[in-house]
């Protein structure tokens, strides 16, 4: 099994954080021994992070929204460079994220 699937599968079959900290150990030490560089570089950032990545099995709550509402407020602020009037640009801004 190559290792993405292999992380595909710990990913989508792990439940709790103490059987995701066994399995994603074993996929690291899968992937720094696999011989593909990318993998090898993708371990050793996971090492890094290996705390953070276990607890969001747990922890059910993501800034994704937020992200969103972000990556909207850049995009028409690129598109409206060049407004002289800010209630205009916040009321676009009200408009489209609302």
């Amino acid at each position: 099994m190559e290792p993405k699937e292999k992380l595909l599968k710990i990913i989508e079959t792990a439940s709790s954080s103490k059987e995701v900290r066994t399995l994603f150990k074993e996929w690291i030490k899968f992937a720094q021994n696999s011989g593909l560089k990318e993998f090898e570089r993708c371990a050793n950032t996971y090492i890094r992070y290996f705390n953070e990545i276990v607890n969001s099995f747990d922890i059910p709550y993501t800034n994704a929204c937020t992200e969103g509402f972000n990556n909207k407020i850049k995009v028409i602020k690129r598109n409206a460079f060049g407004f002289k009037n800010f209630d205009r640009f916040r009321n676009r801004i009200l408009h489209c994220c609302n």
